[in-house]
């Protein structure tokens, strides 16, 4: 029998959330896509000692203020995870900019050039990167003037139709909805255990993937952040699905037949609509969920990214001594 995961990959493109370098070699997905939390447990691994070493050796020879040199190199490492995953995959690696920058439309345009700029001085060019950035008001226009220049962008910690409707606007390359993010909030709110097929993130994934097809909008739909195999069977032929190595390796040990749930043929009806900045935000706030878990996200994103910086400071003031 074939397994569920190779049945998957035939109608959605399977794509890793990993920066585990054995799992994405063992389970050779198309993409990959990575955050500051994947970078930092990442960087944990002996794999990575050596880029340490070299992103600190790096660092010592750069002036300035000590928190700039600390972020340049943090920054260093995360090319240096992407860097390594890109000779893995076929196709392309999502790299974030800094969550402190979300509501910052000029600064994350400046950080999402210089990622784009650090990966072609390794010999990696933007067509292999998706620079990743949060579905803030201010992340989408910065999406949508890199896309412009070329520039791919994959829009992470989206929670509502709202924001899908403004990255299809802004023309973005591919959205990344979440979905288990929005079942922990439902689940806590309402106390209630939900089946796939009612699961709340699976919902909301499945109204934006018909939107997009019904009004023929290009932007890709990469359902991500997935608590079961149940949600991601219930998202099948989804156009991409971003996917961990345990949930990977349980879909490849199970050999029972994989329905398609999602389908372009299948679209129904539903208008199409364009969202100004004070239709977005009045959408938005009146989403409690979506509202939350945005904030909630960067945060945690934002968090992570100053325990990556942290532990470069370390290391800077080591190599010093």
């Amino acid at each position: 029998m074939t397994s569920k995961l190779d049945q998957l990959r035939e109608i959605t493109t399977v794509v890793a959330d990993t920066g585990d370098i054995e799992a994405v070699a063992r389970l050779k997905p198309v993409d990959c896509t990575t955050n500051p939390s994947i970078v930092l447990k990442a960087l944990g691994t002996p794999m990575f000692a050596d880029a340490i070493k070299e992103a600190v050796a790096w660092g010592k020879k750069q002036g300035g203020n000590p928190e700039a040199v600390s972020s340049a190199v943090a920054d260093r490492l995360a090319i240096s995870v992407g860097a390594a995953l890109v000779k893995l995959v076929p196709g392309r690696v999502s790299t974030e900019v800094d969550a402190d920058l979300s509501f910052d439309t000029e600064a994350s345009l400046a950080k999402a050039r210089a990622i784009i700029a650090a990966y072609k001085d390794r010999g990696i060019g933007q067509d292999r990167i998706l620079i990743k950035l949060a579905s803030t008001w201010e992340g989408i226009r910065a999406a949508e003037v890199l896309q412009k220049e070329g520039i791919d962008c994959n829009l992470t910690l989206l929670f509502s139709k709202a924001q899908a409707i403004a990255c299809a606007d802004a023309k973005v390359f591919l959205i990344s909805p979440f979905v288990g993010r929005i079942l922990d909030w439902y689940k806590k709110s309402t106390g209630k255990d939900y089946t796939a097929e009612e699961d709340p993130g699976v919902v909301s994934v499945r109204e934006i993937y018909n939107y997009y097809k019904a009004n023929d909008i290009k932007t890709i739909v990469m359902g991500a952040s997935f608590r079961s195999a149940g949600e991601i069977e219930a998202l099948a032929g989804c156009d991409r699905l971003t996917i961990s190595p345990n949930l990977l390796d349980e879909l490849a040990k199970d050999e029972g037949k994989l329905e398609r749930k999602l389908s372009p043929e299948s679209r129904k009806p539903d208008p199409k609509v364009s969202v100004d900045e004070k239709t977005f935000r009045w959408m938005m706030n009146e989403d409690a969920m979506a509202t939350e878990k945005l904030a909630e996200g960067i945060r945690a994103f934002a968090k992570d990214l100053g325990t990556l910086r942290t532990m470069v400071q370390k290391e800077l003031q080591l190599a010093a001594a």
